[in-house]
């Protein structure tokens, strides 16, 4: 029991770091594709109000969510692979 609690501890940890690191590589991606739009258009509004705006709306994106897969899809993975070993 110990041995899982302690997967589970290490696990979170790594998983939070990748998260964390995903999110963040992930954001200024979309900035600088924002950056590139703005120079590339109109220049209606000024570029931080610009980058700002498409920034809240990338917070509502599917994209910003499916970045939460990274705690999900190895949970599942070693709880399939924890099934499989124990009751196969």
């Amino acid at each position: 029991m110990f041995a899982l609690a302690r997967l589970m501890v290490v696990g979170f940890a790594v998983l939070s770091i990748i998260y964390v690191c995903l999110s963040l590589y992930s954001r200024a991606v979309r900035r600088d594709k924002l950056r590139a739009e703005w120079y590339e258009g109109p220049q209606d509004m000024p570029l931080d109000q610009f980058v700002d705006e498409g920034l809240e709306d990338y917070d509502k994106s599917l994209r910003r969510k499916l970045i939460l897969a990274v705690y999900v899809i190895p949970v599942i993975l070693v709880s399939v692979i924890i099934y499989l070993t124990n009751f196969s």
